[in-house]
């Protein structure tokens, strides 16, 4: 699949924008200039966070996941409902790997009901489709 194609398919869903390196770049920009760039961040730190292996370092990756995303004034932290803020909060003590998932799961939602939309409309969306598309262009008409 060519490139235009891959970052036209970024507008299917916000799966595939996530799943692509170059997709996901402009997609934390794009955040980033929306003050939201916590979002994708958790959202990363989780799928990291669920192939951690050693206990220990559950451990170690849920407080630190907890203290930059969750706990109350946490540099980075996420709007999630009061609820799963609680839970995870009464579980870090002793964190599984399915601890975050709930907030994971919201903060995903809200990535694609709210920023993602607004993302397929943005300056920055518009502008790697058109290099993309440039970029084709040149490389199939070699006489433009």
């Amino acid at each position: 699949r060519s490139n235009a194609g891959g970052a036209m398919a970024w507008s299917e869903s916000v799966d595939t924008v996530l799943s692509n390196k170059e997709g996901l770049a402009a997609f934390r920009t794009f955040l980033k200039s929306e003050f939201s760039e916590e979002n994708v961040e958790f959202w990363l730190a989780c799928e990291d966070f669920k192939k951690t292996k050693s206990s220990t370092k559950i451990a170690l990756k849920a407080q630190k996941i907890y203290s930059d995303f969750i706990q109350a004034d946490a540099p980075k932290e996420i709007n999630i409902d009061f609820h799963t803020k609680n839970d995870i909060s009464q579980n870090i003590s002793e964190p599984t790997l399915s601890c975050f998932d709930a907030a994971q799961s919201s903060i995903y939602c809200l990535m694609a009901k709210d920023s993602f939309p607004r993302f397929l409309r943005s300056e920055v969306y518009k502008e790697l489709v058109k290099k993309h598309q440039d970029g084709n262009q040149k490389r199939w008409l070699p006489f433009m």
